[in-house]
């Protein structure tokens, strides 16, 4: 299914946009389904700032779902799609696992910027080529939204330093300025089911959302067998746990369509 100019475009600048990837119902009842959970999550008195922003008016509007996977049966249905998977596996170059998951969420006009970074500077491992992160937009999403934007051949890199952003916040990691190629940077619009593959090492980031619309994104992390980790990201994966395990097992046992 990937192109080669499409998979040059990958390994050339780090990142590529493969349309049409999950069909558009399937991606209707995923988006309403986590909306519908992020909804729930917010109403606890003690949110977390990564589930949900607070505004000023007290109001908390969805952020984050963490680990989605294992919050709904059709979830693990969508992140374990066969033509999904095969299309991971040709970056990639073997069996992709499941590292990590998680659902972003940008509602109408809503919704902070992230700021440029590398998931690797956070999960720390190697090699990089053989990590991927796999973007699937559950809205159409452009510049007035927030789409992705990369700093094109920044994977080839490697990890450069980050710094906390602030004592705000703690957890916000970002590089210097002056270790941004701005001059490199391209947007990756994408409509709704289509996915946006980046290399671990590439440099993205996200404006706020400005549109009348939602911006939301189920965002999946894959490695191989081969890769090593420096921290306790790996000891962490989601195709370690029991659980996924036994998912797996039960859809490999389940007859095709």
């Amino acid at each position: 299914m990937v192109t080669q100019e499409q998979m040059n475009h990958y390994l050339e600048k780090g990142w590529v946009v493969i349309e049409g990837v999950f069909d558009h119902r399937v991606v209707d009842s995923i988006a309403k389904t986590a909306t519908t959970i992020i909804q729930e999550e917010i109403k606890s008195p003690d949110v977390s700032a990564l589930a949900g922003e607070r505004l000023e008016s007290g109001e908390v509007i969805p952020r984050k779902i963490k680990s989605p996977f294992f919050k709904h049966p059709s979830f693990q249905e969508f992140v374990l799609d066969d033509r999904f998977n095969n299309v991971i596996q040709e970056f990639l170059g073997a069996t992709p696992l499941l590292l990590k998951d998680q659902v972003f969420m940008k509602p109408p006009h809503q919704g902070g910027s992230v700021l440029y970074h590398q998931d690797n500077f956070h999960f720390q491992c190697f090699p990089a080529d053989h990590v991927i992160t796999a973007w699937i937009a559950l809205d159409d999403v452009n510049e007035e939204n927030g789409c992705l934007r990369y700093i094109s051949e920044s994977h080839k890199e490697g990890i450069i330093p980050h710094y906390q952003k602030s004592a705000a916040e703690p957890h916000s990691f970002v590089p210097r300025e002056k270790d941004i190629k701005m001059k490199n940077e391209e947007q990756a619009p994408v409509h709704k089911g289509g996915v946006v593959f980046h290399q671990i090492d590439a440099l993205h980031s996200s404006h706020r959302n400005y549109s009348d619309r939602w911006r939301r994104a189920y965002v999946t992390h894959w490695v191989t067998s081969e890769v090593t980790c420096k921290n306790e990201t790996l000891n962490q994966a989601l195709f370690k746990t029991d659980r996924c395990q036994a998912v797996m097992k039960k859809k490999a046992v389940s007859p095709k369509n």
